[in-house]
């Protein structure tokens, strides 16, 4: 299996598709594969079943992630036969982002909608996330695994090695578009750690955070210890691909 990149894409929150069409029109010179977010950071979005559907259709590879968060077992059902509807085969599924009410209106669990949906819909693959911890042994069950976005090559490496699973892995890379952005995402996010160095660069020069996520991707791939890498490239992904297109490809 060659390295894979998998894009993560921004899914609306209004019902208009033109610019996950732009992102997708963009970043397909670069990305294998585009993973579509489920009610981003906790904000109603666009359902990631119809969107991984939009890039079916504009000929690309899709994962729809789903959330355990905002679903109870009917409803997710419901997004399981939607998606059978659509050909969308392949799903990450998360706990979700901290939704803006502090609520959850769900009693599912990543582990209970992984074995729901093989299940349900066999045939299907199914990931899941992983910190920088000890896997648990379902998680090694899954299909394929998206590991926590950080700065520390080191102990992205050291991860791998206490980690060994059968099942591809990518490794996640966040573009750190703004100073602004990087105190909200160490503020949602506390085990992020992104580096202070970064955080400077970044305020003195808009293209730092750019660079240094595609410099990321290019260290995952030449260590040889991944399978592909989840990039988040936010709102840059103009400047990503332009990075990017002259070196994956």
């Amino acid at each position: 299996m060659t390295f894979q990149l998998v894009c993560e894409i921004e899914p609306p929150t209004k019902p208009d598709l033109k610019r996950v069409r732009h992102q997708i029109g963009t970043l397909s010179t670069v990305a294998d594969t585009f993973l579509i977010p489920d009610n981003h950071i906790g904000r109603a979005t666009v359902s990631s079943v119809a969107v991984a559907h939009e890039v079916q259709a504009m000929g690309g590879r899709s994962i729809a992630c789903l959330n355990s968060r905002d679903r109870n077992l009917l409803g997710f059902r419901r997004d399981l036969l939607t998606a059978a509807a659509y050909g969308v085969e392949r799903f990450l599924f998360v706990y979700g982002d901290k939704p803006a009410s502090g609520n959850r209106t769900s009693d599912l669990t990543v582990r209970s909608m992984i074995e729901e949906a093989r299940e349900f819909s066999p045939g299907v693959q199914v990931g899941a996330a992983a910190g920088l911890r000890p896997l648990p042994a379902w998680k090694r069950a899954a299909d394929f695994l998206f590991v926590q976005a950080g700065f520390s090559m080191e102990a992205l490496l050291r991860w791998r090695e206490a980690n060994q699973v059968e099942a591809p892995v990518y490794a996640g890379v966040i573009v750190i578009a703004s100073e602004r952005h990087a105190h909200a995402l160490s503020a949602a996010i506390p085990d992020i750690a992104i580096p202070d160095d970064l955080v400077r660069r970044v305020a003195a020069d808009r293209m730092a955070g750019v660079e240094a996520a595609c410099e990321r991707v290019l260290a995952i791939r030449d260590s040889g210890a991944f399978d592909g890498v989840h990039l988040i490239p936010v709102s840059r992904y103009r400047d990503v691909e332009a990075r990017l297109s002259g070196v994956l490809r």
